[in-house]
């Protein structure tokens, strides 16, 4: 049930706000806490938008980073490899959407509370969303 549900993916806490099993798009909120952070990895079939609520957001696109910051508004387009990280000694929130949604919901309804960070890249995969394998993507550390 959207708006009621709160996800744990890996220690970032995800709410889901827009969508679910329809595939026009699907929107949520997160928690991130300092320290953490997404790696690289593409959708092919989807494009991703991030617009910062508070706190810092360090953003990896194709080998570049960039800071985004409360306001701020980026898209990653469909194939583009990136990621995110909170280098910040305070948390970030942020709103994030795909479109089209390709069913995410279910996706992080496998993924809450996994506690394997290889399960969580396999499971990705099986939807599409592909996580670059460590050491591949450049500039990201």
């Amino acid at each position: 049930m959207i708006g009621r549900k709160v996800w744990n993916v890996l220690g970032t806490s995800y709410w889901p706000i827009l969508g679910g099993d329809d595939q026009s798009s699907f929107a949520w909120l997160t928690y991130d806490p300092p320290g953490s952070f997404i790696p690289p990895h593409t959708h092919p079939i989807q494009d991703e938008h991030v617009f910062v609520l508070e706190g810092e957001y360090s953003l990896y696109k194709d080998g570049e980073w960039m800071t985004a910051k409360p306001g701020d508004h980026v898209c990653w387009p469909r194939g583009s490899s990136h990621g995110y990280r909170i280098d910040a000694d305070k948390p970030a929130r942020g709103l994030f959407w795909v479109s089209p949604g390709n069913d995410l919901s279910s996706l992080f309804d496998e993924l809450h509370n996994q506690a394997s960070p290889e399960e969580v890249v396999r499971l990705s995969g099986l939807r599409n969303i592909l996580f670059a394998k460590p050491g591949t993507s450049p500039n990201f550390e």
